[in-house]
């Protein structure tokens, strides 16, 4: 009987690591899988960025003076990052006790097969 395993993690990274063990050592794995809100990418890349804003000093009839401020990225420009990641194993139901063992010493959680 085929079955579908889900678990969460705290970061991509665990879930990768995981996958890779579970793939390795178990047999009866038919395919895996994971999904994360990739905005959190974004959110790191952005708090690590510069902000830089424009401002017109003078417009004259011929020609416009502005000037360039430079400043690090604020917590109100930056989405909260979040990192959860979900797990999807599709498996031979005979290595569900197995696989529901190593995720949850690779830190998963939230872990639902069917027993």
């Amino acid at each position: 009987m085929v079955t579908r395993i889900t678990a969460e993690f705290e970061a991509p990274e665990y879930a990768e690591a995981a996958l890779g063990r579970i793939r390795s050592s178990v047999r009866g794995v038919y395919s895996t899988s994971f999904v994360y809100d990739r905005i959190s990418d974004k959110a790191e890349r952005l708090s690590r960025g510069t902000r830089y804003s424009n401002f017109h000093t003078a417009v004259t009839t011929f020609n416009c003076l502005s000037a360039v401020l430079e400043s690090p990225a604020s917590g109100d420009v930056i989405p909260k990052p979040r990192r959860r990641t979900t797990v999807f194993i599709v498996c031979d139901g005979s290595c569900t006790r197995e696989i529901s063992s190593i995720l949850t010493a690779m830190g998963g959680s939230s872990i639902v097969s069917p027993q």
